[in-house]
């Protein structure tokens, strides 16, 4: 393989990584406010897991925006000389 195949297999993985860690934190955090019964008042567990997730989801966005939206940056295909 060449180089080329190998960076865009590792920007595949990587990506399928993010995107799969960001789909189950948001399904796991919708299903918690839908389905499962909370008292009135929020307690000091449920506040510090929203306060651990949310710069986690920040920073899987962010990551996985950068990671595709550079990938097409960088290594531009070379003219093949004929």
């Amino acid at each position: 393989m060449t180089n080329e195949e190998i960076k865009a297999r590792l920007i595949f993985i990587v990506g399928c990584a993010l995107s799969f860690t960001f789909v189950f934190s948001t399904c796991f955090l919708l299903y918690n406010l839908a389905f499962v019964t909370q008292p009135l008042e929020v307690s000091d567990n449920d506040k510090s897991a929203w306060a651990t997730l949310q710069p986690l989801l920040l920073f899987l966005t962010g990551s996985l925006a950068g990671l595709l939206s550079a990938n097409g940056l960088k290594d531009k295909q070379k003219p093949k000389d004929e």
